[in-house]
């Protein structure tokens, strides 16, 4: 299972406490997208930031490179484990995996989906 967790506290905790305090849509627009879905997947490790776009969120956040690169490799460095050691995501990773739809159909009906 990818590994995202890492970039996206240090994108989600940037940009909530820079002094602009941007809202996920407006995140978005300065780094081009249409809306804010897309940093709210980013914050919710649903998908890394494209590398094209390293250099312009660091500049808009003003984190330091070196803060994105280790946030990145971590999470490509626990990517790897998971592949390599075969370990299964936890019950939270699954349901982010999911998705919320997903989540509150068998939290409303139980596992069974009865």
């Amino acid at each position: 299972m990818r590994c995202f967790k890492n970039i996206a506290q240090l994108i989600r905790t940037k940009r909530m406490n820079h002094p602009k305090g941007y809202s996920q849509s407006e995140l978005s627009h300065l780094l081009g997208y249409k809306n804010g879905q897309f940093i709210s997947n980013v914050e919710r490790a649903l998908c890394n930031i494209p590398l094209k776009m390293l250099r312009k969120v660091s500049e808009v956040l003003d984190i330091p490179a070196e803060d994105l690169k280790n946030a990145i490799l971590r999470d490509q460095e626990e990517t790897l484990n998971n592949y390599l050691y075969n370990i299964k995501p936890s019950k939270k990773e699954k349901e982010v995996q999911a998705g919320p739809a997903l989540v509150q159909q068998f939290s409303a009906t139980g596992t069974d989906g009865i």
